[in-house]
C-alpha cells in the first residue's frame, strides 16, 4: 500500500508522515527531500534557476516513480496534487490523506518553525496571512479530492499519527 499525505506547508505532512510510517512498519519518503537529493539542489534554488514549470515536471516524474514502491508513506510537496493530473494519479495509485489545517494554525506553525520557508521570508504578518489564504483557497479544490480528509489542527502530532492508523487500514 502507498499512502500519500497532502496538504499545505506546515500542515504536518513530514512530521506526522515519518511517525505514521514508523507505526505502520512502512518506509517513509518525503517527495521534496527526494527532489533535493535526486537533483542535488534545494527547491528554492531550482525555482530561481529553472522556474516552476521545470520543477513541476520533475516533481511529477518523481511522483510517478513512487508507483513501484509498496508499504510506504509519502509526504508530498504542498503543490504536488495541484498540477497536471497528479491528484487523479495519486488516488489511482494509493490512499490519499489531506491534512486539513486552519489558516490560523498554518500561520502559527510558520511563525514557530525552526525551518522557515523562503517563500514567506520578508513578508509582514499581514502579507503572510493574505498569501497563505489566497494560495490555500486555490489549492483547496485539489486537496479536497483526497480519499480521506483528516482534521490536523491538533498540535499533538503523535496522537494525530495514532488516529490516522485506523483510517487507512
Amino acid at each position: 500500500m502507498r499512502i500519500y499525505l497532502l496538504g499545505y506547508m506546515y500542515s504536518g505532512k513530514t512530521t506526522v508522515g515519518h511517525r505514521l510510517a514508523h507505526q505502520l512498519g512502512y518506509q517513509w519518503l518525503d517527495l521534496d527531500q527526494t527532489f533535493e537529493y535526486t537533483y542535488h539542489t534545494s527547491i528554492p534554488i531550482f525555482f530561481k534557476r529553472y522556474g516552476e514549470k521545470a520543477f513541476r515536471q520533475l516533481e511529477q516524474k518523481l511522483l510517478h516513480g513512487t508507483a513501484s514502491l509498496d508499504n510506504v508513506v509519502i509526504s508530498t510537496g504542498g503543490g504536488t496534487p495541484c498540477h497536471f493530473d497528479n491528484m487523479q494519479w495519486i488516488n489511482q495509485h494509493g490512499k490519499s490523506v489531506y491534512f486539513d489545517v486552519t489558516v490560523e494554525t498554518l500561520l502559527r506553525r510558520a511563525a514557530q518553525s525552526k525551518k522557515p520557508r523562503p517563500i514567506l521570508a520578508g513578508m509582514t504578518d499581514e502579507e503572510r496571512s493574505l498569501y497563505v489564504r489566497e494560495q490555500l483557497s486555490q489549492r483547496l479544490p485539489h486537496y479536497q479530492k483526497a480519499q480521506i480528509i483528516f482534521p490536523a489542527d491538533d498540535p499533538d502530532l503523535d496522537r494525530l499519527a495514532q488516529l490516522l492508523v485506523p483510517s487507512i487500514s
